[in-house]
């Protein structure tokens, strides 16, 4: 159960501008109580515990400094096109924050390796993660986002723009491209999802 001191009410500040809803404590000494995922944090004086089996949904909105994270992401299309699916996952010093996996209707390789890209630098953005390092094994995606390739197409331009917005939210980012066995967490989660569609 993470301990974090710092002033509740800049955290509580933090929250509410994150989206997250704060309620009132439960007991005299909790000062108010918030909840995403599954964590909860739990205000008193000058410390907010986190509780929860995934208290990372919450701490690094709590930090002081945002904090650093790997963001590995991954995208799937069966038939190319046809049906896709995205996987991402962050992973920070004490662990994977979050993954997932969804699908998103008929779709090229190309776009579903974009959106997997979008998904996992929002969720990066909403932990409050303020540097970020970005694996995948799209070595065209890698190339179009850091500018070294061009696209005529006019999706994946318009997916690359949305791309380099999220990447202004972050202070430090990298982009490599890495080995399939090095990101097969996010590739597994893409799969998953289309199997279970």
């Amino acid at each position: 159960m993470p301990t974090i001191d710092c002033d509740p009410e800049v955290a509580r500040q933090r929250l509410e501008e994150a989206g997250i809803d704060v309620t009132e404590g439960n007991t005299d000494h909790e000062r108010w109580r918030a909840e995403r995922g599954d964590a909860v944090a739990v205000a008193y004086d000058e410390t907010v515990v986190v509780q929860g089996s995934r208290p990372a949904d919450l701490t690094a909105l709590l930090s002081d400094a945002g904090g650093r994270a790997h963001v590995y992401f991954d995208g799937a299309s069966r038939g190319n096109p046809g049906p896709g699916a995205i996987g991402w996952v962050i992973v920070s010093g004490d662990g994977i924050v979050d993954e997932g996996g969804d699908t998103i209707g008929r779709t090229t390789n190309n776009r579903a390796e974009y959106e997997a890209l979008i998904r996992g630098l929002e969720v990066a953005r909403d932990h409050g993660f303020d540097e970020i390092d970005i694996r995948g094994d799209s070595e065209l995606i890698v190339r179009q986002v850091r500018g070294e390739w061009n696209t005529n197409d006019p999706d994946l331009r318009e997916r690359r723009v949305r791309v380099r917005e999220l990447l202004d939210d972050f202070d430090r980012w990298s982009l490599e491209h890495v080995p399939r066995e090095i990101n097969d967490r996010a590739d597994e989660l893409a799969n998953e999802a289309l199997d279970d569609d």
